[in-house]
């Protein structure tokens, strides 16, 4: 097996290794609450209006830029301006010249070990919309990370 991910930076990953680095977490997905005092990010358990919850995906990821104004391309160029993506982040993880944990799927060879051992966002949220944005407050969780 090509572990790609070990022998290149992210600026070498053509478009098919970059999008399969992905987990598919979805915690890239999540509304995320911003502390006005100290800037602290805090994730709550909804999730963006174009997720598919039964697929645990982007509804229409091509377009998804288009879709939803504040949705953001994750880049090589932009990765550490990202600091609220999850610490189980691979690209995150790659960028930090870290090891891609043993239940990403290209270590474990299983792409549905990420939900199965809970490192997923799947059966765990709502979609925005169905929640008053006056209850996002009440809705902030700590997700596990690895």
């Amino acid at each position: 097996m090509d572990r790609f991910w070990e022998n290149k930076t992210l600026d070498e990953l053509n478009h098919g290794e970059w999008e399969a680095l992905c987990d598919g977490c979805g915690k890239c997905c999540l509304i995320k609450l911003q502390d006005d005092q100290d800037d602290s990010v805090m994730y709550t358990n909804i999730i963006c209006k174009n997720y598919n919850i039964k697929e645990s995906k982007c509804s229409d990821y091509k377009n998804r830029r288009s879709k939803v104004i504040d949705c953001v391309s994750v880049t090589s160029q932009n990765i550490q301006d990202f600091d609220w993506l999850p610490e189980s982040c691979a690209y995150r993880l790659r960028a930090r010249g870290r090891s891609l944990p043993h239940w990403h799927h290209l270590v474990s060879g299983d792409k549905s070990a990420v939900h199965r051992l809970g490192h997923s966002v799947k059966g765990r949220v709502f979609l925005e919309g169905l929640v008053d944005s006056e209850e996002l407050e009440t809705m902030i969780v700590k997700w596990v990370q690895v």
